[in-house]
C-alpha cells in the first residue's frame, strides 16, 4: 500500500512504496519511502519508469547482495543541487547514511566520474527523455561500462516517440541492448507497489552492455 505523510517542511510529501513477494514459499516485503518537492523541476518526484525499475530491482534482490551499484539521475544544470539534495534525503528517510551523493554532467568525464569505485550494476530510469541528450548519456555509460567491462546498465524508459531510437548510437559506442519483458518480473501492471503508477503510460526496459567484442578494453 501507499500512504502520504507531510514533512516538515510544507513543500516535501513523501511517498511510501511497497514490494511484495507472496508465493508458496516466501512472503517477503520491502518499503521504501521517497520524498517528493511539490514543485515542476525533473527529478523531484517519482516519475512512472522509476516504479518499474524498483520491481526489477525487487524480482532481483538475490542477485544484487554484494554488489556496488550506481544510480544515475537526468536533470537540468540549474536544478542539479536541489536533486542532490533530495538525493540525500531519500536516503536518509530509508536509513541509508553511508550512501555517496555526487553531481554528474551527461557526457563529460569529470573528477568525480573517474574516482568512481568498480561497478557491477548502474541503474538509470527515464534517463532517455530528449534525443537532443541521447549521445551524452550514452557517452558516459561507455566511459563507465569501458572501466568496468562485466557492468551492465540497466534501464527503463517510457515510450514517447515511434521515431526515437538509441540503435545506431549503441553501435558507435561499441554497446549492446536486450529487452526484458516487464511480464517476467511481474511489472506489466498499471499500478505496481501499492501506487498509481506507472498507470497507462507505456514503459520498457533493456539492459545495456559492451560488445561481447570489447569486453577485453
Amino acid at each position: 500500500m501507499m500512504d502520504h505523510s507531510e514533512a516538515e517542511t510544507p513543500n516535501i510529501a513523501y511517498k511510501k512504496f511497497t514490494f511484495e513477494d507472496n508465493n508458496e514459499n516466501t512472503q517477503e516485503s520491502l518499503s521504501v519511502s521517497i520524498p517528493e518537492v511539490l514543485d515542476p523541476h525533473y527529478g523531484m518526484y517519482v516519475w512512472p519508469c522509476a516504479v518499474v525499475l524498483a520491481q526489477y530491482l525487487w524480482s532481483q534482490r538475490q542477485e544484487l547482495r554484494d554488489k556496488t551499484v550506481l544510480e544515475v539521475i537526468l536533470s537540468d544544470n540549474a536544478e542539479k543541487p536541489l536533486c542532490l539534495e533530495n538525493c540525500r534525503r531519500s536516503c536518509a528517510a530509508n536509513g541509508l547514511h553511508d550512501i555517496s551523493v555526487l553531481p554528474l554532467t551527461w557526457g563529460e568525464v569529470s573528477p568525480e566520474l573517474t574516482q568512481l569505485p568498480q561497478l557491477d550494476i548502474i541503474l538509470g530510469s527515464d534517463v532517455f527523455y530528449e534525443p537532443r541528450d541521447f549521445e551524452d548519456v550514452l557517452l558516459t555509460i561507455a566511459y563507465l561500462l569501458r572501466k568496468n567491462p562485466r557492468a551492465q546498465f540497466w534501464t527503463t524508459y517510457q515510450e514517447r516517440s515511434a521515431d526515437w531510437s538509441i540503435e545506431v548510437l549503441l553501435n558507435r559506442w561499441k554497446m549492446s541492448c536486450v529487452d526484458v519483458d516487464l511480464e517476467t518480473f511481474d511489472a506489466d501492471k498499471s499500478e505496481l507497489a501499492g501506487s498509481s503508477l506507472p498507470g497507462n503510460h507505456s514503459i520498457d526496459m533493456i539492459i545495456i552492455t559492451l560488445e561481447t567484442g570489447d569486453l577485453g578494453l
